[in-house]
């Protein structure tokens, strides 16, 4: 049974009516992220109206979007859901999945990415620190997804990016788990991979992709469950 949506402490101030929809969405896409909405937790619209300062109208788009990336489901009789944490099964497939799509999308960067967008992205990793703190873990966990998100987008291909993008949403609550050696270790893998990107050397790039994915599912399965 779906826990009951935590009371927020204090509303945040009224958000803008350009982009609605669309803000609305961020920000509560960012609470599912960050887990200050629990997983497996009733979504409140009521809630959500105070705080944000806005009508039903928005809230009730933005959580259909977010259902149809599968972070809620409306449940009948209960209303909007967050997604529960993926059990092992889940996780197993997610990473079956992305073993079939990065390392190919990687080969593709490798060969298509501009050298101002390989310059961007190699700045981006060098950028990236593990940190000592909760609030750094997470930070990296954020830069972590723009990372593979600015790789799949260099791919070339738009569903490839597309695709990575919603699977990397289900692996934030992951992320969130790090811990210095596995964010260090993270960290080094990208470097690896920049360098193979660098060369343009497709197949070398496609390889460490793979092999940073499965270092990351032996670092990762350890939480999950069932």
């Amino acid at each position: 049974m779906p826990r009951p949506s935590l009371q927020r402490k204090a509303p945040r101030g009224r958000i803008k009516r350009h982009g609605l929809v669309e803000e609305v969405y961020n920000l509560i896409r960012a609470d599912i992220m960050s887990l200050r909405i629990p997983p497996d937790s009733r979504i409140l619209v009521d809630n959500l109206v105070r705080d944000l300062g806005v009508s039903q109208t928005p809230i009730r788009e933005a959580l259909s979007m977010l259902e149809g990336v599968g972070l809620v489901s409306k449940k009948h009789f209960i209303g909007y859901c967050t997604a529960p944490t993926l059990n092992r099964k889940q996780f197993e497939e997610l990473f079956e999945i992305r073993l079939l799509i990065e390392p190919a999308g990687a080969s593709y960067a490798a060969q298509r990415m501009t050298d101002a967008e390989l310059e961007d992205l190699a700045h981006h990793a060098a950028a990236m620190e593990p940190g000592v703190t909760r609030a750094s873990y997470d930070l990296f966990a954020d830069q972590d997804a723009e990372f593979h998100s600015r790789l799949a987008a260099g791919s070339g291909n738009s569903l490839i990016a597309e695709a990575l993008g919603r699977l990397h949403t289900h692996m934030h609550i992951f992320r969130l788990r790090f811990h210095r050696e596995i964010a260090t270790e993270a960290a080094s893998e990208h470097a690896h991979l920049i360098q193979a990107l660098q060369q343009r050397d497709a197949d070398a790039a496609g390889a460490a992709m793979r092999e940073h994915i499965e270092k990351s599912y032996n670092r990762l399965v350890q939480f999950t469950i069932g």
